[in-house]
């Protein structure tokens, strides 16, 4: 079996770009998904709810959550843009959000695969996964032209964390309306 990779090799710079932002977000959702199955003692789901939910419950009280939010993923996605470290180190991130959604299920009682559909139905998944996916790409695209010594990928490398930081505010912004909403 020959493996055709026309598609490829016929695109356009800008739909490799767009090919690899994909691949990264299936990626990064198949991590995310065996992490909320890896299964955790009680103790320890309890323990990881707790952590959440206490982060929670202070920035609210502050009424410091949007800013918690969205600094909290700002400063996971700029690790993201790392030149190749970033999308290993984004792909663990993203293996550790899912313990804490299953640890959070646990706790809660219902089943993983329901918790995990609920997040997907809300456009903060969306907006989140998108910025991750992208820093991600953006790493292995910025080690390969750095090696190919091609500087004006910094320029790409801007223009992506600009789009991931608006991404990341409006993601913030929903997300606490969500959480105020929904309690």
């Amino acid at each position: 079996m020959k493996l055709d990779l026309s598609f490829w090799k016929n695109a356009s710079q800008r739909r490799k770009r767009i090919y690899s932002i994909i691949a990264i977000f299936v990626i990064a959702l198949i991590v995310t998904i065996i992490g909320s199955y890896v299964p955790l003692s009680a103790k320890d789901a309890l323990t990881l709810s707790n952590q959440v939910n206490q982060t929670l419950n202070e920035n609210k009280a502050n009424n410091t959550l949007t800013q918690y939010i969205f600094i909290n993923n700002f400063e996971i996605c700029l690790l993201m843009f790392i030149p190749v470290v970033g999308a290993a180190l984004g792909m663990f991130i993203l293996f550790d959000t899912g313990l804490a959604l299953g640890a959070i299920a646990a706790t809660q009682g219902y089943p993983i695969w329901l918790g995990l559909a609920s997040l997907v139905v809300t456009p903060v998944f969306w907006l989140e996964f998108a910025a991750y996916s992208i820093a991600m790409a953006e790493s292995i695209w910025l080690f390969r032209r750095l090696t190919q010594k091609r500087w004006r990928e910094l320029k790409w490398t801007t223009i992506s964390i600009g789009v991931c930081a608006a991404l990341l505010i409006i993601g913030a912004v929903v997300e606490v309306w969500l959480i105020t909403v929904l309690g």
